[in-house]
């Protein structure tokens, strides 16, 4: 029988691992989440930075493979999903 896949990030059981933080960070992470809630914060919060950092790997890939992004064309994108005429942004 072949081994188990490692669980993917938010998959597998829980456990406690030791981190180091600044005074100021933890005092300002129990207020934002109370003591019981700073674990479930560090976890979305790390999955997410996880899901960045996969995410910034599969533009350069990209890049690599076909070349830098046309800007022009990015912003031409995000005026048709904003519901603005081309060149809308510039004008203001």
């Amino acid at each position: 029988m072949p081994p188990a896949p490692d669980p993917a990030p938010g998959e597998g059981p829980v456990r406690p691992v030791s981190v180091s933080l600044h005074e100021g960070t933890i005092a300002a992470l129990k207020a934002r989440t109370g003591k019981r809630g700073m674990s479930a914060y560090l976890e979305a919060l790390i999955q997410r930075q996880l899901e960045r950092d996969r995410l910034r790997e599969l533009i350069e890939d990209a890049e690599r493979e076909h070349g830098p992004v046309d800007q022009t064309a990015v912003e031409a994108k995000r005026a048709l999903l904003r519901n603005e005429a081309p060149g809308a942004a510039d004008a203001a």
